[in-house]
């Protein structure tokens, strides 16, 4: 079979494809035919490699998974003995953090990695669901317990988890104010925000503003500034960024709780846990997924270049077809 193969950390230029071994599921496993996969930013820090925290669970000197991509969508071909929930011709999809391998025509994947496509739902759509799609619903509900009124701040809205948490923030009736570059502003504000914040031209913390709902993509800030920017029981939620921002967060977050009702978190991502509530808002059409450019598996280096940029406007997904032998 084909796939995005990786020997050693850097940049795009170390994706190539390849022809490797087509992978044989185990006993609770099943081996999907991939349709689609979606770029995520643990992709893009599984590659390059320059954090400590990814090197030391990805290969201190060299990548243990040579093949990247954990939001796929595909049919199960094969099953496992001892798979019950699932059968050859199943349309599924799912996040396989932890193993990876979706940058290939098959991958391997627990059982309970994955759930059942709707069929008015595309492979494509379903790829760029997984991830994003979780911390959104995570980040805004489990940790922000939005509510209807609430004024909701998204930095970083232009991408996967941003669009995503911007039309569920939408559905709880919140006040949503999107900050990110001037080329993403008109989406994000034809897609129902209230309010758009060019970081290019404004710093949305030095602002008077308040807000009592952060969720943040990007994590660029200091922790400080970012309190500043919350109303007195505001909740800021962060979803990634530097290693050097979420260890401030942690390590400040119990001070600041002792003087202050403004509340820190980080979400911590549970994988796969609200696809079923994904689904019920895609089949009422009330969520769907915003997805850049059309990329196959022989473009990935290329849609990583663009990814790295920041260029990229809701997911980047790759659609997987037959190819022929290189």
């Amino acid at each position: 079979m084909k796939a995005i193969v990786y020997t050693k950390y850097g940049g795009p230029e170390v994706l190539h494809l390849k022809e490797v071994d087509k992978p044989a599921p185990m006993d609770n496993e099943i081996l999907v035919k991939v349709h689609a996969v979606s770029i995520n930013d643990w992709d893009w820090g599984k590659l390059d490699g320059k954090s400590l925290f990814n090197r030391l669970l990805s290969g201190l000197w060299k990548p243990k998974h040579k093949i990247l991509g954990s939001d796929i969508a595909g049919r199960v071909e094969v099953v496992g003995k001892n798979v019950k929930r699932f059968q050859p011709g199943d349309e599924v999809y799912g996040d396989l953090s932890g193993k990876w391998g979706g940058f290939a025509e098959y991958v391997c994947a627990d059982e309970m990695a994955l759930a059942i496509k709707p069929a008015n739902m595309s492979f494509e759509e379903a790829a760029a669901i997984p991830q994003a799609a979780m911390l959104a619903v995570q980040g805004l509900i489990d940790i922000g317990r939005l509510q209807q009124g609430q004024k909701l701040l998204i930095n970083g809205a232009g991408g996967g988890v941003g669009t995503f948490a911007l039309q569920i923030a939408k559905l709880y009736g919140a006040e949503v104010t999107v900050v990110d570059s001037t080329a993403k502003l008109n989406m994000l504000q034809s897609m129902g925000a209230a309010h758009g914040i060019d970081y290019t031209k404004e710093d949305f913390t030095s602002s008077t503003q308040r807000y009592d709902l952060i969720l943040d993509v990007k994590t660029n800030r200091p922790v400080l500034r970012y309190l500043r920017a919350l109303n007195e029981n505001g909740i800021y939620a962060t979803v990634g960024g530097s290693i050097s921002r979420l260890l401030e967060i942690l390590l400040l977050q119990p001070f600041i709780s002792i003087f202050s009702k403004k509340k820190l978190s980080i979400v911590v991502l549970k994988p796969n846990k609200d696809l079923h509530y994904m689904n019920e808002l895609f089949m009422a059409g009330k969520v769907k997924p915003v997805i850049d450019g059309h990329y196959n598996l022989e473009d990935v280096p290329h849609a990583f270049r663009v990814f790295g940029k920041a260029d990229h406007k809701g997911k980047m997904v790759i659609s997987v077809r037959n190819m022929n032998s290189i």
